[in-house]
């Protein structure tokens, strides 16, 4: 029996003791102070810059569906061929969702959504400008490679600008604006022909890019690449010129000191009997959510509904627009 109680007790140790979790969480003293000078205009102003990334993976996961007709058509190409094309950009994505981290590490937030930007103008050029399969494909993994990156970089991004009573919030539109892009891809896709739908994809990317040039990088990530200037004058920015930010600047050190302190976990340390249930749970959501098969409606709609006897277009725009409203309730 207490051999029992011993694992279980395993089981629930966390990685980090929550004391310091509470202390740190959000800059520490720096949400206690009520500090009534802070001016959120710059959070307020880079969140729908950077979640033109989640519009634009949006785009790319919207735009198979109203254009597998017109595409095949024009191109030539048999049913398999185009189930390829759909589908390789969840192959790029898979890609760019284990690379993203290191990217973002390495080359910071905003470096990691303009790299991701660059292959989703890129694979829409190629979509463009195909003239058979191969550039068609290459184009669709590219922009897939973008949209993997966009899923991690962004939430993240926004999570670390926000402060704590405004990040729940804006996190949410990320998932929002995911949705938007998909069903306005839906829904313009029945006026304009593949290659016009094409790009506009690339509208959100150039936004995007553009506007990074104008907003502040993520504070947590340039303290914890050791450049204190920087660092401190990005959350001035983001909190306003008159905002005391010393509090929250030594909280946010203090907990990247603490994660740093911490033994580095590798891949091996998830097979730990302690972490094994929690590991085999979240991993397994994950896994069955795709079984779930919203990808195949998602990529092929228009064909489901013709298949089902109703008319392509209308039922692409009713799934659109259910799908915005659902997002939003959400």
């Amino acid at each position: 029996m207490d051999v029992k109680e011993d694992v279980q007790e395993n089981i629930r140790e966390p990685l980090m003791p929550i004391e310091n979790i509470l202390a740190h969480e959000d800059g520490g003293a720096g949400d206690r102070t009520n500090n009534k000078k802070v001016n959120p205009c710059m959070v307020y102003f880079s969140t729908p810059i950077a979640v033109c990334g989640s519009y634009a993976f949006g785009s790319c996961a919207g735009y198979s569906s109203p254009t597998q007709s017109a595409i095949r058509e024009d191109i030539a190409l048999s049913l398999a061929e185009y189930s390829v094309f759909g589908s390789i950009l969840t192959f790029g994505a898979m890609i760019g969702a284990i690379t993203s981290g290191p990217i973002a590490n390495y080359v910071g937030r905003k470096g990691a959504m303009r790299v991701s930007s660059v292959f989703c103008v890129a694979g829409w050029l190629a979509i463009y400008f195909a003239e058979g399969v191969w550039p068609l494909d290459i184009g669709r993994l590219a922009t897939g490679y973008g949209m993997g990156v966009f899923s991690y970089v962004v939430p993240v991004f926004i999570a670390e600008i926000a402060p704590k009573n405004l990040r729940g919030a804006l996190t949410a539109a990320n998932q929002l604006m995911i949705c938007a892009g998909v069903s306005v891809a839906f829904i313009i896709g029945t006026v304009l022909t593949w290659r016009a739908l094409a790009l506009t994809g690339i509208i959100p990317c150039a936004i995007l890019f553009l506007g990074l040039f104008f907003i502040p990088e993520s504070p947590r990530w340039l303290a914890k690449t050791g450049k204190e200037k920087e660092f401190e004058a990005a959350l001035q920015k983001l909190r306003g010129k008159d905002a005391d930010i010393t509090h929250e600047a030594a909280g946010i050190q203090d907990y990247i000191e603490t994660l740093e302190r911490l033994p580095k976990a590798g891949m091996l340390d998830l097979f730990q009997r302690r972490y094994l249930r929690s590991v085999t749970i979240g991993v397994g959501l994950m896994v069955f959510q795709q079984f779930g098969g919203i990808n195949g409606i998602c990529f092929y709609s228009s064909t489901i509904f013709e298949s089902a006897g109703f008319s392509s277009s209308v039922g692409t725009i009713i799934y659109a627009i259910l799908q915005v409203s659902i997002s939003h309730r959400l």
